[in-house]
């Protein structure tokens, strides 16, 4: 049988908004029985989605809306994150080959969407009327 559960959140582009979407996805989809390690990647992505849309789609700029659609079923958690800010000019998911023991000598740029992939099975980003979507997914086994 396929179960679809959906929860939408919005926000305005502010940091300190990014800890209540948290929240309320983690809550959600520990309510539908997701395992703790899938919980804590979402966390971590979300975070880093949401920082990098107020920081460089919004430039800073708070009062902007966010919109947050979480749609689960048996097989998949999908994410999808709006905003009507600055396209992204590339979407690449680097390869970065690092020593993770040198810290002074990590990558200065793309070290976000690197984890969200490792995270996460698949990510797709898109511009469309003047909107950007982002999309997270992590199927569940």
């Amino acid at each position: 049988m396929f179960y679809l559960k959906e929860f939408e959140i919005n926000i305005l582009s502010d940091y300190d908004n990014v800890a209540q979407v948290n929240d309320a996805v983690r809550d959600f989809l520990s309510n539908q029985g997701v395992e703790t390690y899938i919980l804590n990647a979402f966390d971590i992505c979300l975070t880093e989605a949401l920082n990098n849309i107020i920081k460089h789609a919004y430039k800073e700029e708070n009062g902007r809306e966010i919109v947050v659609k979480l749609r689960k079923d048996t097989k998949v958690i999908e994410v999808e994150i709006i905003d009507e800010g600055q396209p992204r000019t590339k979407f690449e998911i680097p390869n970065l080959d690092f020593d993770p023991q040198d810290i002074n000598n990590l990558p200065e740029s793309g070290m976000g969407l690197f984890i969200m992939n490792q995270l996460m099975d698949e990510l797709k980003y898109e511009n469309r009327d003047g909107k950007n979507y982002f999309l997270l997914k992590k199927w569940l086994y």
